[in-house]
Formats: C-alpha cells, sequence, structure tokens
C-alpha cells in the first residue's frame, strides 16, 4: 500500500550546482514522508551524482527525462508520476528551512480535492503577513498574498478536478511565466482553499533586473504570461490598465537610469502582447497537454513504475498518440 504523504516534482535544465543546496534541505527535512520526482530535461547526465547521493541516503525517488524543455509540461508529466496525496514543485535554484514539510504537515491531512496551501517565500513576504486564505476576489486583483510555484502544494484530487500546469505558459513558451498564477485563479474559481501558512518558509534569490538587452528580453517574454491572464481570465478593466501601465510608470517615477526605463517599457509590452495573442492562441490544442492525458501515456508505456530509469516523456507521449 502507498503511503507517500507528498510527492515534490522538481523539474530541472541547465543547472547542476544549484541543486546542491535545495537536495541539503531536502536531506535535512524533519518530515520525511515524501517521495522526489526529478524531471530531467537535460541532454547529459549533469543529474547523476545528485541522482546517487539522494539514493545514497535512501529517499525516495523517481528519475525520468523530458524533452523538450518546458516547465509546464514537464511539471505535468510530474504531477502524472506522483504517488504522494500532496503536491509541491521546488525550483532547482530554491532551498526549504528544515522543518518546512512539518510546517505544513497539517494541511496534508486534509482529505479535501479543491484544497492547497502556500509557503512563505522568506525574500518576498515581509515576517509581519499573518496566516489567511486566499480569495478570488483579491487574487483575480493581484492584491493576495504573493505565491509562486514553489510556495505551492496542491491536494492530488485537485488535477483530475480542474487540470494541471496550462502548457501555453511557462518557461519554454512564448507566453514566459505566469502558469502558477492562472492554476491558483483556476482553483479559487473552482472553490478551492488555499491557505497562506507563514511559519512554513522556504528561500529563492530575488533578482533585480540587469541593465542588459537579454534582460528586457527575458522580462518582456515572462510579461506575455502576465497580459495572457488579463484575456483568459477576463479580469477587470482597471486591472489590465494598471498592470500595462504601472511597469513603465514605476520606472519613469523611481528612477533617472536610461535601463530601468527600458526595462520598465519591456515589461508593459510583453503585457500587451501577450494580452493581444492570447485570443489567437486559443485553437492551439496540440500544446494543452494536461493531467489525465499525460496520466493515460504514461500508464500506458508502464512509466507509473519508473525508479531511476530514464524516459524521454515527450517520445513516450508520440510513441502512444
Amino acid at each position: 500500500m502507498n503511503t507517500c504523504k507528498v510527492s515534490l516534482v522538481l523539474a530541472t535544465v541547465g543547472r547542476t550546482d544549484e541543486l546542491c543546496r535545495l537536495i541539503d534541505s531536502l536531506v535535512r527535512q524533519t518530515f520525511r514522508n515524501f517521495e522526489v520526482i526529478l524531471v530531467d530535461q537535460n541532454l547529459d547526465d549533469r543529474l547523476q551524482s545528485h541522482v546517487q547521493r539522494l539514493d545514497d541516503v535512501g529517499m525516495a525517488l523517481k528519475h525520468v527525462k523530458h524533452f523538450p524543455p518546458n516547465l509546464s509540461t514537464a511539471r505535468n508529466a510530474g504531477i502524472a508520476l506522483a504517488q504522494g496525496k500532496w503536491v509541491g514543485f521546488p525550483d532547482d535554484d530554491c532551498w526549504y528551512d528544515a522543518q518546512f514539510l512539518e510546517h505544513l504537515c497539517p494541511y496534508f491531512d486534509d482529505t479535501t480535492a479543491l484544497s492547497g496551501v502556500s509557503a512563505r517565500w522568506v525574500e518576498l513576504i515581509d515576517s509581519n503577513v499573518r496566516q489567511t486564505d486566499l480569495t478570488c476576489k483579491r487574487s483575480r486583483a493581484f492584491r493576495d498574498v504573493p505565491t509562486t510555484s514553489f510556495t505551492l502544494f496542491f491536494n492530488r484530487k485537485l488535477f483530475d478536478e480542474i487540470g494541471a500546469f496550462d502548457a501555453r505558459l511557462g518557461v519554454g513558451q512564448w507566453f514566459g511565466a505566469a502558469e502558477e498564477t492562472d492554476l491558483v485563479l483556476r482553483a479559487l474559481g473552482a472553490g478551492a482553499k488555499i491557505a497562506y501558512e507563514p511559519s512554513a518558509k522556504v528561500y529563492h534569490p530575488l533578482k533585480r533586473p540587469q541593465p542588459t538587452p537579454q534582460a528586457r528580453l527575458s522580462a518582456r517574454s515572462r510579461a506575455r504570461g502576465t497580459g495572457a491572464l488579463y484575456k483568459k481570465h477576463n479580469l477587470s478593466f482597471l486591472v489590465v490598465v494598471r498592470g500595462l501601465l504601472a511597469p513603465l510608470g514605476r520606472s519613469l517615477l523611481r528612477s533617472r537610469r536610461w535601463g530601468e526605463w527600458a526595462h520598465g517599457y519591456a515589461v508593459s509590452l510583453g503585457r500587451m502582447e501577450g494580452m493581444m495573442r492570447w485570443g489567437s492562441a486559443m485553437h492551439d490544442k496540440s500544446v494543452r497537454l494536461d493531467v489525465a492525458r499525460t496520466t493515460m501515456i504514461l500508464r500506458a508505456r508502464g512509466a507509473r513504475q519508473l525508479v531511476h530509469q530514464k524516459a524521454p516523456i515527450e517520445e513516450e507521449r508520440k510513441a502512444a498518440a
């Protein structure tokens, strides 16, 4: 009988050294009833030493290959393999406080399908923010407690109810971010209860925008995801106008540096592009890989039994189609 309570879906590509801090923090967890699903999007075997270390300490681990790199579909593949009753999504450059999962343990006992919890991102959220529940109204106005993928945990059954990450959104896509915000909005819209638990601490570096053309292109790509949400979730006129004007307005008011003005313009432009383009992207069903489809494919190929075996998920998908 499966007794695993939590599945940690770790999708990674291009990083090796950064994973050390996360793995150290997993080894130190005081709550031990969890598994790690390592969705490896690298073409090489750079993660082998990390896999070996997790194996040496006896941690429950599934290691699968996924091509081509796409954060949302990689996480969806991990969800399909998850045996835990709850699922979380650590970034490959974040790390947990030693009692992180223990502080979330009371929520893991909740059997309600439409339920979730968000932890405290230490570098972003002030310690004075108290325990509360997210609301659909505040979240649709971008006025709720900040959440991001590595702070979020959901009951596994929630994905059967509302689907998994929208594969059109996120790193590796033209709409380069906002997949986790989309998931939260869909969950709250379906009536889910998502709590904020400040005692559970996760660390992730806050990265200041660099005044380079490449950084502006990256910011513009991520901003397209936010713009897509304006249209996908039919957000209010005031929220949209504020979201389009605020990045440029803030940069003009707070700085005299051209580089920061250019960054604000890139974000505003990206949000506008995302909102305008989303309607034309709606017809593209081929990229909508939801969790039910992923589960069907993986079961058909026996991937439920994978432990430390590498399986190219996209090739599996094509073979099963």
